[in-house]
């Protein structure tokens, strides 16, 4: 009898031990959406400078990661309608966001957002000195990324602006194909899609990119991650990047 007992309790523990185990090797989705040179597909290969770096932090972490590509809208649907095991990365940190997700330590820092503006509206946008007075032109007309942010003091700037809007949910180099079609006066976007993308997009030839005075400084990305991912997994990220970073340096 005391035999068998043993043997039960020896089977206990060794189930429990395989369910902890297993629990702690759960599958995490990374969801990232389109945004070269960050995050892309070529030829149906992932590529892109913040998609690899984040690759490096899961794999650092030592935490199973599944990536997989959706569009914006969907992934930040996802997190609000709280999905699990859920992560995404290289988004802005804003107070909206922090009430649904986890934000890791910064992984990347933007310079500057600057402009792009169309052939038809570039006297009129150079005429301006600075974007207060440009946001205040009625005249023209802002192009905007729906279920995106840029940045807290940039978004505020957009919301009070004055010119007319053309909103799209849509991919940033799909609105700068739109501000070279003239179907808006300017766009703002990330320096770093802008140098990507002038190298590769023929047509934003037709296109003048442009600095103006009271551009917000470049903001933090962050890896975010839905609210029931451990305390523990988003420290083993932190490290990761902390000490990936230190690599580099």
């Amino acid at each position: 009898m005391q035999i068998i007992k043993n043997t039960i309790l020896s089977l206990s523990i060794l189930s429990s031990g395989i369910g902890g185990a297993c629990a702690a090797e759960e599958m995490i989705s990374v969801a990232w959406r389109i945004k070269p040179p960050h995050q892309y597909l070529e030829n149906g290969i992932e590529k892109g400078i913040l998609l690899e770096k984040t690759k490096k932090i899961f794999a650092q972490a030592n935490i199973p990661a599944h990536f997989i590509e959706e569009p914006a809208k969907r992934i930040w649907s996802n997190f609000a309608s709280g999905k699990s095991n859920y992560c995404s990365f290289g988004w802005y940190r804003t107070p909206d966001r922090e009430q649904i997700v986890q934000f890791s330590v910064p992984f990347h820092t933007d310079p500057p957002h600057t402009l792009i503006v169309s052939s038809a509206a570039i006297t009129q946008v150079s005429a301006h000195k600075n974007i207060n007075t440009l946001l205040a032109d009625s005249n023209l007309t802002l192009g905007v990324v729906d279920a995106v942010s840029y940045g807290t003091e940039l978004d505020a700037l957009i919301k009070n602006s004055k010119n007319k809007i053309e909103r799209s949910t849509t991919l940033p180099m799909i609105m700068a194909r739109m501000i070279s079609a003239n179907r808006a006066s300017f766009m703002f976007i990330d320096r770093e899609d802008w140098e990507y993308l002038k190298e590769t997009e023929e047509s934003l030839r037709q296109t003048t990119q442009l600095d103006l005075l009271g551009m917000p400084a470049g903001l933090s990305r962050y890896i975010v991650c839905s609210k029931d991912v451990s305390a523990d997994k988003m420290q083993r990220i932190n490290a990761a990047i902390q000490k990936l970073a230190n690599v580099k340096k």
